[in-house]
């Protein structure tokens, strides 16, 4: 009986369109055309060599499990990449048997696998009392320093990372927790330390594990009862990084474990390295002698990069790629994709596909009609004018008094968050912002900035204010 591959397919896309965003269902697999299924393989068309190697980036593991779905365990997939020269008549084919791919993403791959495979790693689970262990890092090689963009919003992380680094478990930065929201950088920074020490100093023993990946060991040593070779296992370690450590809220037994690998390591002189979406201080659902640890080295702040950073963000990833894309492009993408870097870089790789799929060149005018739709436009325009109006607002204070030449404290800080959300929020020059609010130059800009940075991360009741003001210039 022959099987219908178009129908085969479209139930593959059924899956697929209830896992991702729309913006990226269109983009990327909207395209896809199904040419054919013989015995267990089935053939998609795709439009270039680009497309099908960003699949392959992102979306392996989904194209994998839902192929398997409709084909069972032997199912294998065939790319045919349309070739960009007219002139070459024939499709060039790529061919992908599940679940390895050419492209693998280490932190993807299981720390833990089945007796039966022969990885790098060996499963601590199943083969205990081993004196070394030859680990595979899990580190992702394409998060490292080089690619790692600095600026104000992220310096002390990045700084202390490349000292941790250098020096894992022999600086005053153990453990080094980086936290920030989503996409700012927290495990690009993380890794690029497992891999810098890697280059340098081979012999150590890396692991990046996400927080999840971590509880889900545990849970399975606990039901084959080797809760002792996990414990050991992970006490050889010299430097562990846990990702989204977060998420071990409400988890008392494995929180009680780590508990005991974190003071293992630490007392032996190994470096850890943490992640979280919110200070120590800030964390629910920990115990207090974990959230005490957790302060005993350094927390670094990770914050939303301002214009010029997500400038910098967009023309390292251009130049990286080889590509040309105009300065006012880069401009409009960084003016309107502020919340985070994996927003940016998703706008700008959106951007390509679709100037690749339609075969128009990058313009201002296709940039826009594509940002626009990624974006929800906020309510208001923001300025530097809008910005002093809302500061004085919440402080209770006249507009023209941002101007004054008084040193009064509470006039100085009201300038300087003005000052701060300023640089942050718009595209105007530190210049043309010190020109605006109170006269001053470039350097009392910076100065200001630097100023309000400091007391966001040292008073927890001035950070409370930032966040209100913000929110009421994004309202």
């Amino acid at each position: 009986m022959e099987v219908d591959y178009n129908k085969i397919w479209g139930n593959c896309l059924g899956v697929i369109k209830d896992n991702i965003p729309q913006i990226s269902y269109q983009t990327w697999f909207e395209p896809i055309v199904p040419v054919k299924i013989e015995k267990d393989v089935l053939t998609i068309q795709v439009p270039s060599l680009f497309f099908y190697e960003y699949l392959e980036e992102q979306y392996i593991d989904l194209l994998s499990k839902t192929l398997r779905k409709e084909l069972g365990g032997e199912a294998k997939l065939e790319y045919n990449v349309v070739m960009d020269n007219a002139h070459v008549a024939n499709q060039q084919p790529y061919t992908l048997n599940f679940p390895t791919s050419n492209k693998t993403d280490l932190r993807n791959r299981p720390v833990s696998v089945s007796q039966q495979e022969k990885p790098d790693i060996r499963n601590p689970f199943i083969i205990p009392g081993i004196k070394r262990l030859s680990v595979d890092p899990q580190l992702n090689g394409d998060y490292n320093f080089d690619n790692f963009v600095e600026g104000e919003c992220n310096r002390l992380a990045r700084s202390a990372s490349l000292a941790v680094a250098k020096n894992p478990g022999k600086t005053a930065f153990n453990p080094l927790f980086l936290y920030g929201n989503s996409g700012l950088g927290k495990t690009h920074l993380a890794q690029s330390i497992g891999i810098e020490v890697k280059r340098n100093m081979p012999e150590k023993t890396v692991l990046y594990v996400n927080a999840n990946k971590f509880q889900t060991q545990f849970t399975d040593s606990v039901r084959n009862n080797s809760q002792n070779d996990f414990l050991n296992f992970y006490q050889m370690i010299d430097v562990l990084i846990i990702d989204d450590v977060h998420e071990f809220a409400g988890k008392t037994k494995t929180q009680n474990t780590f508990f005991h690998i974190f003071n293992h390591l630490h007392q032996s002189g190994k470096q850890l390295i943490l992640t979280s979406d919110k200070a120590p201080v800030e964390l629910q659902g920990l115990e207090d002698r974990l959230l005490s640890r957790f302060k005993w080295g350094l927390a670094a702040d990770l914050q939303i990069p301002d214009f010029e950073t997500r400038v910098s963000i967009l023309n390292k990833k251009i130049y990286k790629d080889g590509l040309t894309v105009p300065e006012e492009v880069v401009y409009y993408i960084a003016s309107n994709v502020v919340n985070n870097v994996r927003e940016l870089e998703g706008a700008l790789i959106s951007l390509l596909a679709q100037a690749t799929l339609n075969k128009k060149e990058i313009t201002f005018d296709t940039a826009k009609q594509i940002i626009d739709k990624l974006v929800k436009k906020t309510s208001k325009e923001v300025s530097i004018d809008s910005i002093s109006q809302t500061v004085c607002d919440y402080f209770g204070l006249d507009l023209d008094i941002l101007q004054s030449k008084t040193r009064k404290r509470e006039i100085v800080q009201a300038r300087q968050i003005a000052m701060f959300f300023s640089k942050g929020l718009t595209n105007s020059s530190l210049s043309t912002i010190g020109a605006k609010i109170g006269k001053k130059d470039h350097a009392t800009v910076l100065h200001a900035c630097k100023a309000i940075n400091n007391l966001i991360e040292t008073d927890k009741d001035f950070k409370g204010q930032i966040k209100e003001i913000e929110a009421q210039l994004k309202s």
